[in-house]
Parts: C-alpha cells; sequence; structure tokens
C-alpha cells in the first residue's frame, strides 16, 4: 500500500498536533467520521444543528480543527461541516484521491451526511476542491466562497522556485529554525507558532502531493449557477491575487471580490482578521 507518510510514525506525530489547534477553539464541536469511496473521513461540527448547513474545505497539509480555528467566526450564524480532505489530513483515511477525485469524495460525504445542497467555503487547496465539487455535482453547491483557491490560476514559474521551491528543498533537507523561517516567509503574511512549526513538521512528514491543480475550465463549470465570492492576496507567490480574481470572474458568476493587500498566501493570523473575514462571508452567504 502507497502511504501518506514519509516515516512509520509520521502519521502519529502529525495527529499529536491536532489537540493544540482543537485546544484553541471557542466553539464547541462533534465529532464523526462517515464512509466515502476514497476510505473513512473524519469530520467536525460546530454550530447550531437547526442553521442552514455550510461545509469547510480546509488547504493542503492541515485538519479540520486547523480549518475551524480560522473560521469559528461562522459558527454564530451556521452548521459547519468541516471535513478531514482525505489525502491532506492525517485524521482521516491514508489514501492519495486521483487528481480528478475530490469533487466525489465531497459529494460522498454530503451523501453520508443526508445534506442534499450546501454553501461552501473552501481555501487555498479546499478552493480547488470546491472546484472540482462544482464541476462534478453542481446542483449540491447553493453557493461559494474561495479564500485564494487553487484551480484558478499558476503562479510564474521563476517567482514559485526562487521563493517557494527552494526554500522548501533547503528545509527538507537540513531543517533548521532559520530555514523554515526562511521557507515560511513567502508564505505566512503573520507568524504563529502552532501554525508555523506544524507545517514545518508536515511537509518533512507528509510525502508531497506534488501534482499541479488542474485548471478549472468555463466547460466544466458551466452548469453551476450560483454566486460566488472570491478572495485574492496581492503578494501569493502560489496564486498571484489580481489574475486569480481576473480568471475567477471568467468562470464564474462572481459576485463579490476581494483583493487584500500586503497579503500573502496564508492570510494574517490575527483576531482582527479572523473577525473581518468571518463578517464578509457571512453577509455573502446570507444575502
Amino acid at each position: 500500500m502507497t502511504t501518506l507518510y514519509a516515516t512509520p510514525d509520521a502519521a502519529e506525530q502529525l495527529r499529536a498536533w491536532v489537540p493544540r489547534f482543537h485546544a484553541r477553539l471557542s466553539v464547541p464541536t462533534e465529532a464523526r467520521t462517515v464512509p466515502t469511496r476514497f476510505g473513512d473521513t473524519h469530520l467536525l461540527l460546530a454550530g447550531p444543528a437547526d442553521a442552514p448547513p455550510v461545509l469547510l474545505l480546509h488547504g493542503a497539509m492541515a485538519s479540520s480543527s486547523h480549518m475551524l480555528l480560522e473560521a469559528e467566526g461562522l459558527a454564530s450564524s451556521f452548521r459547519l461541516i468541516v471535513p478531514d480532505i482525505v489525502g491532506h489530513s492525517p485524521m482521516s483515511a491514508d489514501a492519495r484521491l486521483p487528481i480528478d477525485g475530490y469533487g466525489a469524495w465531497a459529494t460522498d460525504v454530503l451523501d453520508a451526511l443526508g445534506l442534499p445542497q450546501v454553501a461552501v467555503v473552501g481555501v487555498s487547496y479546499g478552493g480547488f476542491v470546491t472546484l472540482r465539487l462544482l464541476a462534478h455535482a453542481p446542483d449540491r453547491v447553493e453557493r461559494a466562497s474561495l479564500v485564494v483557491p487553487g484551480g484558478l490560476v499558476t503562479a510564474p514559474i521563476v517567482s514559485a522556485l526562487i521563493r517557494a521551491a527552494w526554500p522548501l528543498l533547503l528545509y527538507r533537507t537540513w531543517p533548521s529554525e532559520r530555514r523554515l523561517r526562511t521557507f515560511l516567509d513567502a508564505q505566512l503574511t503573520t507568524w504563529d507558532d502552532d501554525w508555523g512549526h506544524w507545517l514545518g513538521d508536515a511537509v518533512r512528514l507528509f510525502r508531497l502531493d506534488l501534482r499541479v491543480p488542474p485548471l478549472a475550465t468555463k466547460d466544466e463549470l458551466a452548469a453551476f449557477r450560483g454566486p460566488v465570492q472570491v478572495f485574492g492576496a496581492d503578494d501569493d507567490v502560489h496564486f498571484p491575487g489580481p489574475a486569480l480574481i481576473a480568471r475567477a470572474r471568467e468562470l464564474l458568476d462572481v459576485v463579490d471580490a476581494e483583493l487584500i493587500a500586503d497579503c500573502r498566501h496564508a492570510p494574517p493570523f490575527t483576531p482582527a482578521f479572523r473577525a473581518w473575514l468571518a463578517g464578509r462571508i457571512i453577509s455573502f452567504l446570507t444575502a
């Protein structure tokens, strides 16, 4: 069996991080595991059980607790469903999905929970998963909020190599605090000890998925007619914000777009930014 992990104890080491993020949550949660065709999927539920459902999709090499920490402001208004994406979280099955399989995986999660339609918020790789869901089962999504999403644009290759790939290679080969900070300098807008050191472990302990997410096309998204909100970052080494927003407008019915100033790929890990983003998303989801 091909494993997601670089060493025999890597999964255990990564799972040990998750309670640290979960302990920072201020909202109660319920944990559940549901079956999908790609393996069991762990998820967290938060917010009032009778509130409108919102599917939250985290980025690569994260977890439901990571995602909920950044988006728990939504729990006052919605029933949040936060799955651990198979292939990108230590909390779900040890399996690598085919690159075109994420729409089917997300549909399986909704089926297992008996949810005919939801709003979706996808961040980074979770944005790519959202786009695959829109292509695979457009009728299952009422509206979508995309935060620095993958699957719309790619970065200039020279910039990506210099600012991201080379520092990553140096850190993975000769890990040190200095090299970790250098690697993450192009990724994080603000430093957070938990996030920074989690990512340091994650890029060493996961077998990195180096497949470039294919870019969505107008034809495959044509059947989705719901409104879309999109946030780009003006200094995103992976998905340049101005180009990302322009492409989103070409493919989707973008009714709300924001280029976040002075922002790298990971937006600020601050209470003020979390509150601002939650407010913007709530306004969009309840419009």
